[in-house]
């Protein structure tokens, strides 16, 4: 009786072990089903820095035909470029992805004018594009190059005391120089001091801060250009009247802004805001983080900006302007016409208190079919230098705007993040301390802990 009772325990028990074991093998079978159907993955880093950014999902995603990555090196080393370029694959149908092994088909390498290991070359149509790396920003890069057509151009005025896109000090504008340069726009300096007339080639034009009155010819030449279907990005500072250098008030730029509809006010404004001081901004940076509605501004909503020495501005549209504000300084912001002194009485019944408009965007309607002026005028031009363009979400409002003003609404979006530098620096006290405590004190105390348990158990 319990050799029997035995056997049927062993027969329920080695059921149970096979119903197991298929249970087991049909969930993993499922699962590998499921991973080769559908490729997921998760990026838990805090910058996402294994996805790719809003921009290149965009653009990829918006492909109105097919296109190609090829990479060429050898077979050996495709597997370094392959995560990165499926990342592309899988946003979109119209991406394909090849590889060629350069050794070993050096006829394919030859015919496309391949001359180095590790070329990308990225073809939609009939146009083709070589990326310097297999980096996000190079492929991208590749693919924007190979989707415009026409060369586009970033005209910075010089001549009247304007940021440089030369300068690499804190006032200088190299950084966003080299922003636009990723995105496939071409950077220079012009003067309409020389010659009163804005290139042909100039896709957007930049008054970026001037500090000195401009001539009126060349304000008339501004007028022409916008009125004639051009693009215009006024950063205009509050015309303050201590320091060096002071800063004049532009009165011929202002009057033509005020014929299409933006009041420039000679004030500064002050926020109060403690989340600035917690941000360990000063009175003088107006921080932002609500907008209206506008391409520009749309994909900014979670992000913060900042305005240093920022002034305000009224708004109002005409009978050819078309003008929307893009954000105001908070409600315990406050504005003073007190411009020839650093201090400032924040209970002065005079001031301004806020919310106050800082940026604004028009269109101008020049009557012609297919034709716009477009303009942006913020009143501050420090938010985009050298020093502060690298907050937050500045970055990203200064190349939407640009792309808003060259018309390439397809590119408007939050680019990738720097990496985060998540180096620890110690002294050397505290590296002899973490040195001591890993290597000394952990294995001694595991040792002790041993020996005291097999005491008591002894």
């Amino acid at each position: 009786m319990n050799l029997q009772l035995l056997k049927a325990r062993q027969t329920k028990y080695v059921g149970y072990s096979t119903l197991y074991i298929v249970v087991v093998v049909a969930i993993v079978s499922t699962a590998n089903v499921l991973a080769n159907r559908y490729d997921k993955t998760y990026d838990l880093t805090s910058n996402k820095r294994y996805s790719l950014s809003e921009q290149t999902s965009k653009i990829v995603k918006g492909l109105k035909e097919d296109a190609k990555i090829t990479y060429f090196d050898q077979g050996t080393r495709f597997e370094r470029a392959k995560d990165q370029l499926d990342l592309y694959a899988n946003l979109s149908r119209k991406v394909h992805v090849d590889f060629v092994d350069v050794d070993r088909k050096p006829q394919l390498a030859r015919a496309a004018g391949i001359k180095s290991y590790g070329t990308t070359l990225v073809q939609i149509g009939n146009k083709r594009e070589e990326a310097r790396s297999t980096s996000e920003e190079d492929i991208t890069g590749a693919f924007i190059r190979a989707l415009k057509n026409n060369p586009r151009t970033v005209c910075f005025v010089s001549g009247s005391g304007e940021h440089q896109i030369d300068d690499t000090d804190r006032s200088g504008y190299s950084r966003l120089r080299d922003l636009l340069a990723k995105e496939e726009y071409n950077s220079r300096s012009i003067s309409l001091l020389q010659k009163p007339e804005v290139a042909a080639d100039c896709m957007v034009l930049v008054l970026a801060g001037p500090t000195r009155d401009y001539e009126q010819a060349a304000v008339d030449a501004v007028k022409k250009y916008v009125e004639g279907g051009g693009r215009v990005l006024f950063l205009l500072d509050p015309p303050l009247k201590m320091g060096r250098p002071e800063i004049a008030d532009n009165e011929a730029l202002a009057r033509l802004l005020q014929s299409w509809g933006v009041t420039l006010e000679k004030d500064l404004i002050l926020d109060l805001n403690p989340i600035g001081q917690l941000a360990g901004l000063g009175p003088q940076v107006a921080l932002v983080n609500h907008y209206n509605r506008h391409t520009i501004v749309d994909d900014l909503k979670g992000s913060a900006t900042g305005f240093p020495l920022v002034r305000s501005m009224d708004v109002k549209s005409t009978d050819k302007t078309t003008v929307d504000k893009l954000f105001d300084s908070s409600e315990s912001s406050l504005a003073t016409n007190k411009l020839n002194s650093p201090e400032v009485n924040p209970n002065d019944p005079k001031n301004k208190k806020g919310p106050l408009t800082i940026a604004v965007a028009g269109s101008y309607r020049t009557g012609k079919e297919n034709s716009e002026g477009r303009f942006v005028v913020m009143g501050s031009s420090a938010w985009a230098a050298n020093s502060f363009i690298s907050f937050n979400g500045n970055r990203d409002l200064a190349m939407n705007t640009v792309n808003w003003l060259a018309s390439d609404e397809d590119l408007i979006s939050i680019r990738p993040k720097d990496r985060d530098d998540r180096r620890i620096t110690m002294t050397r006290g505290q590296l002899n301390w973490v040195g001591i405590t890993s290597l000394g004190l952990l294995p001694l105390g595991i040792v002790i802990a041993g020996v005291s348990v097999w005491w008591r158990r002894r």
